[in-house]
Parts: C-alpha cells; sequence; structure tokens
C-alpha cells in the first residue's frame, strides 16, 4: 500500500485531493494548521470511511522543523512516504502599490518557501527510503500568467513552477518525479475571500468579479475541487511514471499555453 501525505488538506481542493487518493486505495497522511484541526479530524473520518489507514498531522509548512515533523511522522505512523501533495497556500488580493513587505514576506513564507520545505523533506525520506517516489506541488494559472491584482500571490506560483522543474532534474536519480498542477478558478473559500476582496476594490457586488472571471472559461463553468483531485489522482498513479518536470493547467480553457 503506497502512502500519501497531503498539506492544507482540511477542507477546499485538499480535502477533495485526499479523498480521491483514498478511493484510489492510498493510504492517507492529512496535514494543516493546528487552528484547523477539528476541521482536519472531520475529514480524517471522512478519509477512513474508505477502509484505508489515515492520519491527521498539524504544522506549519513555512517553518522547517514543523515540516521535518510531518514528513518522518507520516513514515512512521503509515510505514512510509510515497506520494507528497504540496497543497497547502494563500492569496492576497490588492494592487501592488499597496502591498507591504510584511504581506508579501507572509505570501511567499507559506508559498514559496513552504513548497521548498514539503519538497526538500519529502526528498529527503523518499531517498532514504530507497524505492522513489511522487512530489506533486500547487502552482495555479496564476503561475502561468500574472493577474492584476495577485501580483504577488502570482509571483510565488511561478516560483512553484520552477522549483518543480528543478527538482524534476536533480532528484530523478533518486526515481522521484515531480510535478505541478495547476487550478483556474475553484469553488472554494479562497476563491470566495478573492471574489470579494475584488468587489471590494472594484465596487461590485458579492459573486460578480467571479462571474465576471467565469465568462472567459471555454468548459462554461468554474472548477470543483473534484476536477483538480481527478488530474493529481493521475500524478500519482503508475500512469503518469514517464512525467516530471511539468505544471499543467486544469482551468477548463481559461489559458492557452
Amino acid at each position: 500500500m503506497t502512502v500519501a501525505h497531503i498539506t492544507g488538506s482540511a477542507r477546499g481542493i485538499g480535502k477533495a485531493i485526499a479523498l480521491r487518493l483514498a478511493q484510489d486505495g492510498h493510504d492517507i497522511a492529512l496535514s494543516d494548521l493546528p487552528s484547523m484541526s477539528e476541521e482536519l479530524e472531520k475529514t480524517r473520518t471522512e478519509v477512513a470511511a474508505h477502509g484505508v489507514k489515515t492520519a491527521a498531522l498539524t504544522g506549519d509548512v513555512s517553518d522547517p522543523d514543523s515540516v521535518r515533523a510531518l514528513m518522518t511522522d507520516t513514515a512512521e505512523q503509515l510505514g512510509s512516504l510515497d506520494i507528497l501533495v504540496a497543497n497547502a497556500g494563500i492569496a492576497q488580493t490588492k494592487a501592488l502599490l499597496d502591498v507591504t513587505p510584511e504581506e508579501y514576506d507572509r505570501l511567499h513564507a507559506v508559498n514559496g518557501r513552504g513548497i521548498f520545505l514539503c519538497y526538500t523533506e519529502a526528498a529527503r525520506q523518499m531517498i532514504k527510503q530507497g524505492h522513489g517516489g511522487k512530489i506533486i506541488g500547487a502552482s495555479s494559472i496564476a503561475g502561468h500568467k500574472g493577474f492584476a491584482l495577485l501580483g504577488i500571490y502570482s509571483s510565488t506560483k511561478f516560483g512553484v513552477r520552477a522549483l518543480t522543474q528543478a527538482a524534476a532534474q536533480e532528484w530523478a536519480e533518486h526515481g522521484i518525479t515531480v510535478n505541478a498542477y495547476c487550478p483556474g478558478i475553484v469553488d472554494t473559500n479562497m476563491w470566495v475571500e478573492v471574489d470579494r476582496d475584488l468587489g471590494a476594490i472594484n465596487g461590485v457586488g458579492k459573486g460578480e468579479s467571479m462571474k465576471a472571471m467565469a465568462a472567459g472559461i471555454t468548459l462554461g463553468r468554474v472548477s470543483t475541487g473534484d476536477d483538480v483531485a481527478a488530474y493529481v489522482s493521475y500524478l500519482a498513479g503508475p500512469d503518469s511514471n514517464y512525467m516530471t518536470g511539468q505544471s499543467a493547467l486544469i482551468d477548463g480553457g481559461m489559458l492557452f499555453v
């Protein structure tokens, strides 16, 4: 049985990924911030209903010691670490001239350093185990195009693509593949917050900003966490064994690159 660890998995896309990978037969380690412990345990119960082994862990992906503990605890509690999904992330909607250095650092601490730490600590564990693995990171449509009012967020997601390419090249000799998924507009709490903040900046009502963005989706709807999870299922499975260093869009046809 393979073991998958999904960060930021108490709710949203991370939860959807955890449920899908459990359906696929992987044992699942879930992790999120200590403040999300109650939701995390509820998700763990849902995941365990698929008949797989589970662990619910708390930590901060921006903290090196915390990330190291998340990876080692996964291996100790579930037997190994075969798949990492570095999903945890945050967003901010703000004009560049209004962003403070502290806000810049906060986004990069979670979305940039957090991905780096999760990638490297997972790789160390996988190399120690000696049978390879799959590392999968959360980029975004904003990692392919910089968006106004999402400039700092976009910069972090471009960084995920670069780390993914570099890690894929460095760790191939260990049998580790590294890929990223790039969602578009997803019906999650994060995008509800983005819609709210865009609405406040542009003086439009609730849901109007998301509606305007959704008008540019070729398939005619915003995505769900399940849409993203289906692609991550592919990346976590054997059919993607010859794929590495890639950051594919799952956006319903917003960008064509």
